[in-house]
């Protein structure tokens, strides 16, 4: 072969194998069409943090209703204990007044009898002109003794009837006042009785009341926790659309580039053929090593994915160390009412300790500690993977920013943990930034 001859064919070779390297171009977006996605995703998220903020306060008058719930149900326990003693006490004055007056009777039938025996003793004394059985008595005296211990007779027996009828009296008239008081007790209780009643039934009602409000406020909760589910799903949706059509338009800007580099490739190896007819079998220039990416924040992207694997998992007020959920604890509160005592789960700062520990940092258990745990950068440099914090010295409430606006979090109790847009209402001015 002639050394023009392996020219040739070395040129053929370098410019025939560019044209099979760059596929056909993919689609390409435009950006109105991108943008009107970003829009409507912006939308959903816009809507999606609204509701969240409604959730959240519907969810907080639900707690408040079910505190006066309980209230109104304790303060029915004690009408009804209140009626119950009420009751007992008017059965009671009942019988009183019952036993009394029987006494009243009785002693009435006793001064009637005392009453009928005195006025035949006055009628026979009138009949025979002095007291009964004085003329008879005295007609068989046998010696002036006789008749002098007969005469005293008379007289005591007299005496002994009218004492008897006195005290007959008195005592009709202690019954008679036993009677007036007893029935008086009874009227007292009974007065009592009604009240009492009538208090039971104001506080079952109140109670009712109570629990209707709670019922509607909880089914008004379920209807904004269900509409916020479905934006929340719009809302991926928009979001995959988004990136569906900002992949395209990776693909496209990656497919220009590679057109790009094939022409100046092409390029280059006419260049390097006409360099080899001119200078022989000169070999051609090699193509450089591609250069190694970057190396990608791994840390960061372990500590949201540990955040983000515990989503679904229960609030659990105190609950959540290095190794996961764990039983909350009492707080004497809202978190003993939602029985979280009793659930294995995060609170919003033991979700960033088990989230942080894949990194190897391990945080305090408390959002004020964490706030300054690390370094602080302003809120609206904030990254993925930052602490965010509400509340006087951050305080109140702690989540994980996870980029695009939204974060994931242990929220509260009755609550699980989930991913939900930034709030801005009573956030602090700077983030905590870990690594």
């Amino acid at each position: 072969m002639t050394r023009l001859s392996a020219v040739l064919v070395l040129m053929a070779v370098l410019t025939g194998t560019a044209h099979a390297s760059v596929p056909p171009p993919p689609p390409n977006p435009s950006d109105s069409e991108i943008s009107a996605s970003r829009a409507e995703a912006d939308a959903k998220a816009a809507r999606v943090g609204e509701l969240t903020g409604r959730l959240t306060q519907a969810e907080s008058r639900l707690q408040e209703l079910l505190d006066d719930v309980s209230y109104k149900r304790e303060l029915a326990n004690k009408a009804r204990v209140d009626l119950e003693t009420a009751i007992s006490e008017a059965d009671a004055a009942r019988r009183e007044a019952t036993a009394a007056r029987v006494q009243a009777d009785a002693a009435s039938a006793a001064v009637e009898q005392s009453r009928r025996e005195l006025d035949e003793f006055a009628a026979a004394s009138y009949a025979q002109g002095s007291t009964v059985g004085s003329f008879s008595a005295y007609i068989g005296a046998k010696s002036p003794e006789d008749l002098l211990a007969r005469a005293q007779l008379l007289e005591a027996v007299s005496s002994s009837g009218l004492n008897r009828l006195d005290q007959v009296t008195r005592d009709q008239g202690a019954a008679a006042n036993l009677d007036a008081a007893a029935r008086a007790a009874v009227q007292k209780a009974e007065s009592k009785q009604a009240a009492a009643d009538e208090a039971k039934k104001v506080a079952e009602h109140a109670q009712q009341v109570a629990v209707d409000a709670h019922t509607a406020q909880a089914a008004a909760t379920s209807e904004l926790q269900s509409n916020k589910d479905a934006v929340e799903r719009e809302l991926v949706a928009a979001r995959g659309e988004v990136n569906g059509l900002e992949a395209q338009r990776q693909q496209y800007d990656q497919w220009v580039e590679a057109k790009k580099r094939e022409e100046e490739e092409n390029a280059r190896r006419a260049a390097a053929a006409a360099a080899a007819a001119a200078a022989a079998a000169a070999p051609a220039p090699q193509r450089p090593a591609a250069v190694a990416p970057a190396p990608s924040r791994g840390g960061v992207q372990t500590v949201i994915n540990r955040a983000l694997a515990q989503r679904g998992v229960i609030y659990a007020w105190g609950g959540g160390n290095y190794n996961g959920p764990t039983y909350g604890v009492r707080d004497g509160g809202v978190a003993d009412a939602y029985g979280d005592y009793r659930k294995i789960g995060f609170d919003c700062s033991g979700l960033m300790m088990y989230a942080f520990a894949g990194a190897g940092v391990y945080l305090p258990h408390y959002s004020g500690y964490q706030y300054n745990s690390g370094r602080k950068v302003p809120l609206a440099q904030m990254a993925p993977g930052d602490m965010i914090f509400w509340g006087p010295g951050g305080g109140t409430h702690v989540a994980l920013y996870l980029g695009g606006g939204m974060m994931v979090e242990a929220p509260h109790s009755g609550a699980v943990v989930r991913i939900s847009p930034v709030r801005y209402g009573g956030i602090m001015p700077y983030v905590t930034r870990m690594l």
